[in-house]
């Protein structure tokens, strides 16, 4: 059973940081592609960053680029979101999720096959 848990979400100023992890089981990690999104209440799920199967290859949403890095360990079955300089904006659920998406389709949700729950950042003075 694939199961992707997610951790490091919180309460922070802004300007702040916050290091998100998304530890997956049950699947061959290294063989998908890693994506993270966010969904605020009453929006719709909201794109932020991707990384490639090898870590070769990295994709931000343009609201989030310069500010956030993803990264991935492919031996410890775990990916990062590095997010800097964070703004009241970027409160939401940030989801992990993996899949083989294509390259035109690596920003929509319908690729990735498999979720975590989430975890809650909220950016707040």
């Amino acid at each position: 059973q694939v199961q992707l848990e997610e951790s490091g979400g919180g309460l922070v100023q802004p300007g702040g940081s916050l290091r998100l992890s998304c530890a997956a089981s049950g699947l061959t990690f290294s063989q998908y592609t890693v994506a993270w999104f966010r969904q605020v209440a009453g929006k719709e799920r909201e794109f932020v960053a991707a990384i490639r199967s090898t870590g070769g290859h990295t994709y931000y949403a343009a609201s989030v680029k310069g500010r956030f890095t993803i990264s991935r360990d492919n031996a410890q079955s775990t990916a990062y979101l590095q997010m800097n300089s964070l703004k009241p904006e970027d409160s939401g659920i940030y989801t992990c999720a993996t899949g083989k998406p294509i390259l035109s389709a690596l920003r929509s949700s319908s690729p990735y096959y498999h979720w975590g729950r989430g975890t809650q950042v909220a950016v707040s003075s």
